[in-house]
């Protein structure tokens, strides 16, 4: 089994990466993401979760998020939990069963803040892009697949995504083996990448 830590700020190309490795992979591989790990503020009240920094790690539930890959390490099979963007909370009668693979991929912003999960992971990856371009991804994710106003991705981006990306995301960028510029456009990284994962695994 290999465990690959993909990390990098919101709108880096992240999940293009990922997907982009999945694909030439010819190995069986899962994909663990950390926003399933963000902490249950459904209790919260709506101008509670307006103003929640989901940028800093203290919002990720790393104990599940470390408990459950270390069990799938084991060969155990995990219940992940599944996150809702609309109400800011986990589901309380669904989860996703996840079963061992000959790669899990863990994906997330915020991965390599936590020592611990990092130790978990035998290959880390950063990918790297320009803030402009990261912006640009982040305002029509959010708008269309989030249900968000202009208003309210400018305010969350200039308040916490850009402020904790320099202050969390930005230095953990030291601990990546690989680091991929121009996000998930720079196929000749990802060829790179998905070439010495297979030569691990042989």
């Amino acid at each position: 089994m290999l465990i690959i830590g993909i990390a990098g700020g919101s709108g880096s190309g992240k999940t293009t990466v990922v997907k982009a490795i999945t694909e030439q992979l010819k190995e069986n591989v899962v994909v663990i993401p950390q926003d399933s790990y963000y902490k249950d503020l459904s209790h919260f009240t709506e101008e509670q979760k307006r103003v929640h920094n989901f940028d800093h790690p203290d919002s990720i539930d790393f104990d599940l998020l470390r408990e459950q890959l270390q069990e799938l390490k084991e060969g155990k099979v995990v219940e992940q939990p599944v996150y809702s963007y609309i109400t800011c909370g986990r589901s309380k009668d669904e989860t996703v069963t996840v079963t061992p693979a000959d790669v899990i991929i863990v994906e997330g912003i915020l991965i390599f803040t936590d020592p611990k999960l990092r130790n978990l992971m035998d290959i880390k990856i950063f990918v790297d892009a320009d803030d402009d371009d990261r912006l640009m991804r982040v305002m029509a994710r959010d708008i269309v697949e989030r249900g968000k106003t202009v208003e309210w991705v400018i305010e969350r981006y200039s308040n916490t995504v850009k402020p904790m990306y320099l202050q969390f995301i930005e230095p953990s960028k030291r601990y990546a083996d690989l680091i991929i510029p121009q996000g998930g456009h720079n196929k000749v990284a990802i060829d790179i990448i998905s070439a010495t994962i297979q030569k691990h695994l042989e």
